[in-house]
């Protein structure tokens, strides 16, 4: 079963000239990119997400701002990370339940492996607390 983890983007440029970093389909993406979305303006006392996914793989990026996320796995594996930084990005898996929490001025940029489809969404945690995987 694949976990959530950081990957780290090329960061291309100089501080006297700024930044570019660079996603790819299949190549630090380890999915094809049916979807993109952002979220911003999210008060810092919401807490976002509250879901898992039954087929879709997503990386979050904060392009501005900080994000944090607190991940579970069907197994139980929990973990927190902070998004700080435009050239990092989160995988999460298929059946990642998670949550986020941003700071104001954050900009979250989504990218997902499928379109969307409210059925996909496992919104009930007790239904996700149900889910093995073998």
């Amino acid at each position: 079963m694949s976990q959530p983890h950081i990957i780290e983007f090329p960061k291309l440029g100089a501080p006297d000239l700024g930044y570019i970093s660079v996603a790819e389909n299949n190549k630090n993406i380890p999915f094809d990119i049916k979807r993109v979305f952002w979220s911003y303006h999210t008060p810092d006392n919401v807490v976002r997400g509250r879901h898992a996914h039954h087929d879709t793989e997503m990386v979050l990026i904060a392009a501005l701002g900080r994000i944090v996320v607190n991940t579970e796995m069907p197994d139980g594996q929990l973990n927190v990370f902070s998004l700080e930084s435009p050239n990092q990005g989160l995988y999460l898996p298929k059946y990642c339940w998670h949550t986020m929490q941003y700071s104001h001025i954050a900009v979250q940029l989504v990218l997902a492996s499928t379109l969307y489809d409210e059925s996909e969404y496992i919104r009930d945690y007790a239904d996700f607390k149900k889910i093995v995987i073998k």
